[in-house]
């Protein structure tokens, strides 16, 4: 089995996670939710922007896009809970593992 977070932490507008091989590494919100491997946001990043796309209502209320919660999903991987409401992603530990900038 691969490496193991020993720790996850939210630190200003990201995630610090230190792993089992000693690496500490950082995560920022923006690009953790541009990640998001449910299959609603790999579609959406398949398809051409919209310039003109509208914010929905959960969006405008949000504010800044932050994670609420992250429960784990057995010894694999976690889920993450987002400030408007998405909540399908389930990020493997090897994708956050290679998210990770060093901290």
């Amino acid at each position: 089995m691969g490496v193991r977070p020993v720790a996850i932490r939210r630190v200003e507008d990201s995630l610090v996670i230190e792993w089992d091989d000693g690496f500490r590494g950082r995560i920022e919100f923006s690009r953790l939710r541009e990640a998001c491997p449910c299959a609603s946001c790999r579609e959406k990043r398949q398809q051409p922007p919209d310039p003109f796309r509208i914010l929905s209502e959960a969006e405008l209320r949000s504010g800044p896009l932050r994670p609420l919660a992250m429960p784990s999903r057995g010894a694999y991987a976690y889920q993450i809970v987002w400030s408007d409401g998405h909540d399908t992603g389930i990020y493997p530990l090897e994708l956050l593992r290679k998210l990770c900038e060093p901290a």
